[in-house]
């Protein structure tokens, strides 16, 4: 989940361009930092805890520093606040919810090649949702990721699927994906005339209210040294520095180049899991991650178009 980018901007310098690779390799591996947060966060500290606090904290931080942008922008964001809402709800509380539930039983390397799918989901969902049109590459790229989707979640045994289903912490990491997903189709198609950050801080109002009904229903975690990490990490780093190094690199290269970057997230995300949570990499992962990631690239790749 990030604010929306600006629009690419043209003959950037050497300096920017610089600066903008460093800004979306450290954002990139926040991210994907984050997703090995979450596997780790499972047995130590329930979702519904993780999920009220991280955005609680981030609404409180990011406080200071918005409040008064927020007030200049207060009625504009009023007559926004059910899209807000709705998009505080899918790429906050749906999302991220589901996730800490998922991973308590799928490891973070199968998490890790799942959110991989996000961007061919959103282009996909903006090709009907937000009449962007659908292309060929786009179409035969979502094919392809499928089938390294289905390889993925039957451990490399198709058998497996007609046997027992799909794993149950893999289907929820992909209704998770699409609700990640669709915040980026919805995110472009209403555009809201707000700025980003007034943005952000309006949605960890309304992901900190969504949250606590699960929080208050669900079981309950007392802050400890084993958590404690586990939730800065969530809150402070993959929701707040994550997003302004983000709108750093877009601003500083181009939508379309930093989106490149994203690509990267499952490959990250299982060497930190092998290394941090001594998960080990099996087969299936490297042929099912490696279909979805030809897929997502293909899907994603758009041929320049040579002027006359």
């Amino acid at each position: 989940m990030s604010p929306r980018p600006s629009a690419d901007s043209a003959a950037p310098s050497d300096k920017d361009i610089r600066a903008g690779l460093i800004l979306a390799t450290v954002t990139t591996l926040l991210w994907s930092g984050n997703t090995v947060v979450t596997k780790a966060a499972a047995g130590v500290i329930s979702p519904g805890s993780i999920g009220f606090y991280r955005w609680l904290i981030a609404f409180l931080v990011l406080l200071p520093f918005t409040a008064r942008a927020v007030w200049r922008h207060r009625a504009e964001a009023l007559r926004q606040w059910w899209k807000l809402a709705v998009l505080a709800a899918l790429g906050m509380v749906i999302y991220q919810s589901l996730a800490y539930v998922a991973a308590a039983t799928t490891s973070a390397v199968n998490m890790g090649v799942l959110q991989g799918l996000t961007p061919l989901i959103a282009v996909i969902g903006a090709s009907v949702l937000a009449a962007e049109r659908l292309t060929p590459g786009r179409l035969i790229g979502g094919l392809v990721s499928l089938a390294g989707l289905v390889y993925l979640t039957a451990r490399g045994d198709f058998a497996t699927l007609i046997d027992g289903g799909v794993h149950t912490g893999d289907l929820l990491m992909i209704v998770a994906v699409i609700a990640n997903a669709f915040y980026s189709v919805f995110l472009r198609r209403w555009r809201l005339p707000l700025p980003p950050w007034v943005q952000m801080q309006c949605q960890t109002f309304f992901a900190t209210l969504l949250m606590i009904p699960m929080w208050l229903l669900g079981p309950k975690s007392l802050l400890n040294a084993a958590n404690l990490p586990l939730l800065l990490y969530a809150a402070l780093l993959a929701s707040l520095a994550a997003p302004w190094g983000w709108m750093g690199a877009v601003a500083r290269l181009g939508a379309s180049r930093a989106a490149m970057f994203i690509n990267l997230i499952p490959i990250l995300a299982a060497a930190i899991a092998v290394v941090w949570l001594g998960e080990h990499l099996q087969p299936y992962h490297l042929i099912g991650g490696a279909l979805t990631l030809v897929g997502v690239s293909i899907g994603l790749y758009e041929p320049r178009r040579i002027e006359a």
